[in-house]
């Protein structure tokens, strides 16, 4: 189909007003995803058939640009996401799919609780799988400057992913920005991961829970998972503790840190072996500290928040029988945005590169916290706690 036939059936649909500028811009840039799609080799009938359909979502941009008021903390984070009810829940469905996840972990090398932990935190179990029309939410996004180049792909993958699957077109809904199943795929990973676990000839991760729990363990598995290999572990620090040590990047053997006092959280000896670990203290120094593995980092390249990962490791622990994390009182209260912003901004004028002031505590951030806290001869943990945030504005001040 060529281009200006595109454009025709795009422009039919245009509205009248103060609106038609904006619309005209949108439908300008779909006739270009249908050029894109077309060059793909995405079938021109489903091409002309998808595009004049389309709507822009603003609610959907206006979720892309969302700005929460408040940071929320590793503990509100886990008491939001691996609750009792969850974990109840996910027993349950450990037992219903023993059989199914067995063969999984025999072909695949990830444990059925990990897989069972996925599911619950990205749908609650397919408790909730997305309303949002699939195709206008990439077609939204794609066309807008932000991150248009991603989403134009995902937007030409999601069509590849109805040809492949023959899917309905209503079929497709998910989240806001895209991802869809029970795994919560973005479709270029539901192409390139998929399987059929059911057997049915087809890929159907809104309705079939073999399907997903299979195409979570071929991700898995495609990741790096190692088998054999837990996540990490909660442990104990001894006092005195240098806490500048901890960082996902600061790997050593567990042989070295038991050398260096840490413990297992009951107090046990660590095992000593050669197995590298790093050093997590998502709360700060008064908080719970991890050590966690290659799986950990694994668990990151699906999704790369340091919290997501953490809450998947302690609820398959939970699901096989752990105790609940005991949190010190007090760790859950949320950081304002405007704080993290004024101490990054502080951090960038003392010559401590905390990368862009946006609010967020990424790796820059925590380093330059870290290189504060010690010329201030305080616990060098990368985390703004009252302290260090004190001691920032007091720097700060002409």
């Amino acid at each position: 189909m060529a281009r200006p036939l595109l454009l025709l059936l795009a422009a039919a649909l245009l509205p009248a007003g103060p609106a038609a500028a904006t619309a005209a811009g949108f439908r300008d840039c779909v006739a270009g995803l249908g050029d894109r799609a077309l060059a793909a080799g995405v079938d021109g009938e489903l091409v002309a058939r998808v595009l004049p359909s389309l709507s822009p979502l603003e609610r959907v941009l206006a979720l892309d640009r969302s700005q929460p008021e408040f940071v929320q903390t590793f503990p509100a984070y886990l008491e939001a996401r691996v609750t009792d009810a969850r974990v109840e829940r996910g027993r349950e469905l450990l037992e219903r799919h023993g059989a199914f996840l067995e063969t999984l972990l025999d072909r695949y090398g990830i444990p059925p609780r990990y897989l069972v932990a996925f599911w619950g935190l990205e749908t609650n179990y397919g408790g909730y799988l997305g309303k949002v029309p699939t195709l206008d939410s990439l077609a939204t996004l794609a066309c807008d400057e932000r991150r248009s180049e991603f989403f134009a792909g995902e937007f030409v993958n999601a069509l590849q992913l109805v040809e492949r699957e023959q899917l309905p077109l209503e079929r497709l809904v998910g989240s806001w920005a895209g991802a869809v199943g029970h795994t919560q795929f973005m479709p270029s990973s539901y192409l390139r991961y998929a399987v059929d676990g059911d057997g049915d000839g087809r890929i159907d991760l809104w309705r079939s829970e073999h399907d997903a729990l299979a195409s979570g363990a071929n991700f898995l598995h495609s990741l790096g998972w190692e088998p054999g290999l837990r996540w990490g572990r909660q442990v104990a620090l001894p006092g005195g503790f240098a806490y500048e040590q901890a960082g996902l990047g600061k790997a050593r053997s567990l042989r070295a840190w038991a050398a260096a006092g840490v413990t297992r959280a009951d107090g046990e000896s660590l095992p000593a072996l050669e197995l590298e670990a790093a050093l997590l203290l998502p709360a700060g120094h008064r908080g719970p500290a991890f050590l966690v593995y290659d799986n950990f980092r694994v668990v990151m390249r699906w999704n790369a928040s340091q919290s997501y990962a953490l809450a998947v490791g302690l609820l398959a622990d939970r699901l096989a029988g752990a105790p609940p994390l005991r949190l010190p009182p007090g760790l859950a209260k949320p950081l304002r945005k405007t704080q993290i912003v004024d101490a990054q901004e502080a951090l960038n004028a003392l010559g401590l590169d905390a990368g862009t002031a946006d609010g967020i505590i990424g790796s820059r951030t925590r380093a330059a916290l870290r290189a504060f806290q010690l010329e201030q001869g305080l616990p060098a943990d990368g985390y703004p706690d009252p302290a260090t945030l004190t001691a920032l504005e007091r720097r700060a001040l002409p």
